[in-house]
Formats: structure tokens, sequence, C-alpha cells
């Protein structure tokens, strides 16, 4: 099962439910982490959700600790470019992490599709074989 780790700055919390209504059917079939707040939003949904920190109390730092251990296949990161984030370092930090380990890392919507496309096309392979 993909493993998918889903975090949200506090202005793009809407546009991440939104996201994830929309591709209910794929992400269903993925085992979701969350930072706490992205997380309880999605958990509202009816999903399934294994809820770390909040990103500011060290959920991004969690989220790349898990990344460098090989417990997170790719990341979905709606970032807010246009407000300032007390913790900018550790969503810095998880971003090279990310890099160095060769993670999938999507901060935007469009780029998140194609990810999911991704994983929908290995889940049917799993499927196939």
């Amino acid at each position: 099962m993909i493993s998918l780790a889903l975090i949200a700055h506090d202005g793009k919390k809407p546009e991440m439910v939104s996201f994830v209504m929309r591709h209910k059917d794929i992400l269903e079939k993925c085992n979701i982490f969350a930072t706490g707040t992205t997380g309880g939003f999605i958990e509202r949904e009816g999903f399934k959700v294994n809820k770390l920190l909040s990103g500011p109390k060290g959920g991004d730092a969690q989220i790349a600790a898990m990344l460098a251990e090989g417990n997170i296949d790719c990341v979905i990161f709606f970032r807010d470019p246009l407000d300032k984030h007390p913790h900018e370092p550790d969503v810095q930090m998880l971003m090279r992490i990310a890099d160095v380990h060769n993670i999938p890392l999507a901060t935007n919507p469009k780029t998140a599709f194609y990810i999911l496309r991704g994983i929908e096309a290995t889940i049917n392979d799993s499927f196939e074989n």
C-alpha cells in the first residue's frame, strides 16, 4: 500500500480538503499520514488518517523523519508561498529530505494530480500482476 503524507498551510487547508474529495477513489487506497490540523480536516471527510503533530509543533519534522526512514512514498504539501510561517526552517528541511531521498513532493494541486495519476497506475499494475 502506498503511504502518502498530506500537509497544508492554514490558507490552503480548504484547497486540500477539496483536492482530497475530488480524488477520494485513489486516496482511499493509500495509507494517509498528515500533520495534525490538516489531518483533522481530512478525517472529518471520512478518511482514515494517521495524524501527527501540527506543523508548527513538529509535524513537518515528523514527516521528514518518516521520509528519511523510508516510511512515506510521496508528499503532497500545499504551501502558501505568499505568507510567512514561523516553522519555515522545518518546511525547508522537509523539502530537502524529500530531495535527498528521491521522494515525490507536490506543492500545488496540479503537481499533486500528476503524482496521484502515478499512484493510480501503480495500484492498477499491482492488481493486474
